[in-house]
Parts: structure tokens; sequence; C-alpha cells
């Protein structure tokens, strides 16, 4: 079964129509002989909000972006080693598209490494920034909430029991009150979050998060936590099932801060922020708490502050991706052909006085689905060299 695995997968990626569908309907067959069953990660993150769980633990999200099967394998093997059973495997809505991974195939992806490495349990998949483009000051794009809408339901059907619903991009920090502010965010919250329970499949409470601050831009703060949460519960009602987790900003970028040499400026992290509003969400919403995004590329020493910090939830991408990116073995042609494609096709993205090392660094993530399947096809000699790389950093831990 193992031995198949890998062709089977291969097939449902980059078979024929009808291949796909075949090879995928027996993935998942299989998956859930194995009981490796996709699942809603709301119950855990809730009783942690009822004080009935211990503040002990984070739970890592990964962003699988490119080499999606070898990278799971990974983390699966990683897990499976350390007996961590809650792991979360996500794609942002932006994700989803340049990497070429729509939910049906991302979830098939999964269960396939999963299947690969003999582990079993229940599969936590996260829709993460489902987020809305903004038209002006708290106002979406025409046709952006119907959209999101649309990747909601094509998510759940896949088995994305997880959306993090993002609609920080609306917050008006130009508004004199943290309520005046939250206002378009939170009814849009409330609107998507009504939808997702309008769908989601019998017995399953699909978990919700929401997000208070555009990660990246202004830090999060207990007001604007208040503002957003008082707001949603009193126009979503009590007949629903509100949010298990807020996203919040402390400082962090999505994949850091990029120097002119290509480097990663240092960054410096608000960990109170994170300790003060997970601890509101429990003792005043009973929610699992607060989670912290742009995680993977800060120091090593800021790892263990996330479980101090009391995070029920931690984000990681651009580390992973580095490490593929960057390993010696990764085949150096390809990477190149890769930030060739780049200064062709995303060259409008390229900001007053950037240079090259930042645009490629910053941009490279949006040549994975162009390139797909030449990296799929890079030799398994080599691929188990970058398996055993990111199984190095996984396995990573410091000292309390």
């Amino acid at each position: 079964m193992k031995k198949g695995i890998d062709k089977l997968v291969y097939q449902a990626v980059f078979g024929s129509a009808t291949k796909k569908s075949s090879s995928r309907k027996k993935i998942y067959q299989m998956a859930l002989k194995n009981n490796i069953v996709p699942s809603s990660i709301n119950d855990l993150y809730m009783s942690r909000g009822r004080e009935e769980l211990p503040h002990n633990f984070t739970v890592p999200a990964m962003n699988i972006r490119g080499m999606a099967y070898d990278a799971a394998r990974s983390a699966f093997k990683s897990a499976k080693k350390l007996g961590v059973q809650a792991l979360i495997f996500e794609l942002a809505r932006s994700e989803m598209s340049y990497t070429d991974q729509p939910p049906m195939e991302y979830v098939t992806v999964m269960m396939a490494a999963a299947i690969k490495e003999g582990w079993s349990g229940p599969l936590f998949l996260q829709g993460d920034h489902f987020q809305a483009k903004q038209e002006s000051a708290a106002t979406p794009k025409p046709g952006e909430i119907e959209s999101i809408k649309k990747l909601i339901k094509d998510s759940i059907n896949a088995g994305f029991y997880n959306i993090d619903i993002d609609m920080s991009t609306l917050v008006d920090l130009d508004k004199e009150t943290e309520a005046e502010q939250q206002v378009a965010n939170i009814s849009y919250s409330v609107e998507l979050t009504k939808y997702v329970r309008s769908i989601e499949p019998e017995g399953v409470t699909v978990s919700i998060g929401g997000e208070i601050g555009h990660i990246g831009g202004v830090n999060s703060s207990n007001e604007d936590f208040i503002a957003y949460i008082d707001g949603y519960n009193q126009q979503l009602g009590k007949n629903l099932v509100g949010m298990s987790k807020v996203s919040v900003n402390t400082g962090s970028s999505h994949g850091g801060v990029v120097l002119a040499d290509g480097t990663l400026a240092d960054v410096s992290i608000d960990f109170s922020i994170l300790k003060n509003i997970s601890k509101l969400g429990r003792d005043k919403y009973k929610i699992g708490g607060a989670v912290q995004h742009g995680a993977s590329t800060l120091p090593d020493e800021y790892f263990n502050q996330f479980v101090k910090s009391e995070a029920i939830e931690v984000h990681l991408a651009t580390g992973f991706q580095n490490l593929q990116m960057d390993h010696p073995d990764f085949p150096k042609d390809l990477l190149k052909e890769m930030y060739s494609w780049l200064d062709k096709n995303h060259q409008s993205e390229k900001k007053e006085g950037m240079t090259d090392e930042q645009f490629h660094y910053k941009l490279r993530k949006k040549a994975w689905g162009h390139f797909k399947k030449q990296v799929w096809d890079i030799p398994e000699d080599i691929k188990s060299k970058i398996r055993k790389t990111l199984e190095k950093r996984l396995n990573f831990s410091t000292k309390n």
C-alpha cells in the first residue's frame, strides 16, 4: 500500500480527469480505512476556552506551498515520532491560487502523505486567510464576499473543517473608536460565519477563526479584541456557534522583513499581546485564545514563547519554503528558471528600490504553481535529502 501510494497521488494531481477522480476516491477510501479522518479542531479549542485543558500547548498550523507531498510526509513522520496528534495543514486563499492547489487536491495530497508515513488520527485541514480585498475604507471589492463563500463551500466539501475568516483588511483605523474601526470586520465576519453554519456537514461544527488586525500592520490591543468579539457575538446571536480563536498582530509579518541582500531583519514580537488576549478570550468569551501568524522565520529562541504566552495556534510557512528552495541539493537550474519566470511575469510587483535578492525572496512563493510538476519530478534521492532537512527542523525544540 505505502509503495503504491506514490503513483496513486501522482495520478491524483497530474493525471487525466478520469484518473484524477478515481485516484482521489481510492486515496480517500484508504485514508478512512486507516483512521485518517478530516476533522474540526473546534471542540479542542473550546475545551481550552472553558479551562478544561491546560495551557501548555500551542497547535502548529503549517502552510504547505511547494513539494506538498514531500513536505507533508516530513510533517507526519515527525508528528508520529513525537506523538503529536494536534497539527493543522492549511492554505490561504491566495496560496491556493499561486501554488495551483485547489482544496480537493490539497486534501488528497495530505491524506496520501499520512498514508505513506503510517500516521493516523484526526486530519485538521484549514482554510487560512480567507480574506477580502478592499475596494475602499471598510468596503470589499464587488463580488468579493460571494467569491469567498464559493471558496468556503468548495473547501468544506473537500474536507476543510477549519476556516479562518479574515476581514481584517476592512478595519478602518481612521475611525475614532475601536468599535467603529471594527464595524465592517464584524459584519462580514458574521455574514460568513452564518454561511459556514448553513452548509457544514451534519455532525461537524467547523472551527471558525476571526482576525482583528492585518498581519504586518498595527499591533493588536485588548480594546480591539473586545470591540470585535462583543460586536460579533451581538450580531451573531445565541443560536449559532461562533468562533473558537482570533488572530492578532504582535509585530510579525508574513515571510519576515527582507533586507537588500535577501537576508531577514531582526523582528521584535510583543508576546504580551498573545498572553493578554488569550486570557481575555478564555475568561470573558470562553474561546480558545489568540493565534500568532508569520512565525516560521523568527529566531529559534522565540519558539518556546508561544506556549508560555498561551497562544492557541501558531502559523508556519516561509521558513519551510526556505529550507526547500535554499537546500544545497535543490536543483540550481530549476531555481534559476523559477527566478527568470518571476522576472518575466511578476515584474510589476517589484517595488521601487527593491533589489533582485529582495524581489526573488519575496515573490518566489508565487513560482510553485507554475513549476509544480517540475518540482514533483525532482529525483527521489534529492527529495529524500530535503525531507530529512525538514524533519530535522520539525523535530527542533527549545528548553523552557
